[in-house]
């Protein structure tokens, strides 16, 4: 039985792999579930899986948990718990799931001690992509794509040529306001930014998706995943969000993954080893889709994608900078202290007083990481 560690067991991505593990118990078993303040889901999970060992991040919460637990898991606290049950021996596969850049030292620490990466933090690639990808190699570990996009191009590149490929092309919803003008985005307020049309997700990937900054994160992830440059990476506003992602061929044919907005079908798919077994959630239905249709993006309203590509193509450490920077305006946002027009202006800000070079090592990274997170604070508090 392959024993996973799901790190961000509380979160979106996290209860919908419980949803996997509990459809195939015979196959999965979970060795471990961490989170990050979520106690009271944390302690019903413990129930239902009884894991080795679970992880809290936030102090308070872990006091919780541990002054009224009395079942068989053994209860872990921070960082060095999240190393730890990273890197058991007990552990075949790491679902990193973790939101943002605080994924990276983990995810690193599980590969390291050769475990095998089901990935749905993007922001470990986009941070540290040249890391983590010689890491992998070096250690013979598998990444393995869970995002829904970077699944369908996985999906569909099954059994071709590499050098048949022409171009990736990752789809997009367009998030709460596509369509609409620049103009029109400057008084949008948070809770209209989180009412996605397709999606339920948490607070982070759902503004990301609104200003389109998630598609930029994917493509760098892209990038990383299928060694492609970024003039041959896409990206294809698809509303319905039934087509995840397309792949097109040097011979003009185009394949593309279809399926629900649905993330437990990529789930099973990363830990079932590409099998497809019958699922119990429900299933696609084409004659209940009605059209499907696409459009280019609108890069002058959503300026975030066009940041994205220009600091993957620049490379070294400006993604890194682009993520955190990221991250601090979201975080501004969501708290009333930053417009939402002004995320992309705080990124740019950043990235306009940085100067790139490959980072060899997560110390570089993560120092890089904390600067720009400090320009970015000064430079949401001056808006």
């Amino acid at each position: 039985m392959k024993q996973v560690a799901i790190l961000g067991s509380t979160g979106s991505i996290g209860r919908q792999a419980l949803e996997v593990v509990a459809a195939h118990r015979g196959e999965l078993g979970v060795a471990a579930l961490t989170c990050h303040s979520n106690d009271a889901l944390l302690e019903a999970q413990l129930a239902s899986f009884q894991p080795a060992a679970a992880v809290l991040t936030d102090y308070a919460a872990y006091q919780r948990l541990a002054s009224r637990y009395k079942g068989p898991t053994k209860l872990l606290y921070g960082e060095d718990g999240l190393l730890e049950v990273v890197t058991d021996q007990t552990v075949n596969l790491v679902l990193s799931s973790i939101v943002g850049f605080a994924g990276l030292r983990p995810t690193v620490a599980a590969i390291q001690a050769g475990k095998d990466i089901a990935l749905a933090n993007k922001e470990t690639l986009v941070a540290a992509g040249a890391l983590v990808t010689r890491l992998a190699r070096e250690h013979q570990c598998q990444l393995l794509p869970v995002d829904s996009e970077h699944s369908a191009l996985w999906q569909c590149l099954q059994g071709e040529a590499a050098d048949s490929v022409d171009k990736l092309l990752l789809t997009a919803s367009g998030g709460p306001f596509r369509g609409k003008t620049r103009s029109e985005l400057a008084d949008i307020s948070v809770e209209a930014c989180l009412q996605h049309p397709n999606w339920s997700m948490g607070r982070k990937i759902t503004v990301d998706s609104a200003s389109l900054a998630n598609k930029g994160l994917e493509v760098i992830e892209a990038h990383w995943l299928f060694n492609l440059p970024y003039d041959r990476i896409d990206v294809v506003v698809h509303p319905e969000s039934i087509i995840h992602s397309l792949v097109a061929f040097r011979d003009g044919a185009m394949k593309a993954q279809l399926g629900r907005p649905d993330m437990r079908l990529p789930i099973q798919y990363a830990l079932l080893d590409k099998r497809r077994p019958e699922s119990p959630w429900e299933q696609l239905d084409l004659t209940a889709c009605g059209k499907l249709t696409f459009e280019a993006p609108d890069r002058e309203a959503f300026p975030m994608l066009e940041l994205a590509y220009q600091a993957g193509r620049s490379g070294g450490v400006l993604p890194c900078i682009f993520n955190a920077a990221n991250e601090i305006a979201v975080e501004c946002f969501l708290a009333g202290r930053l417009p939402f027009l002004s995320i992309p202006v705080v990124v740019e800000t950043v990235l306009s007083q940085a100067q790139s070079f490959k980072a060899e090592a997560l110390d570089e990274i993560e120092f890089v990481d904390a600067w720009a997170r400090t320009k970015a604070r000064e430079c949401c508090e001056r808006r």
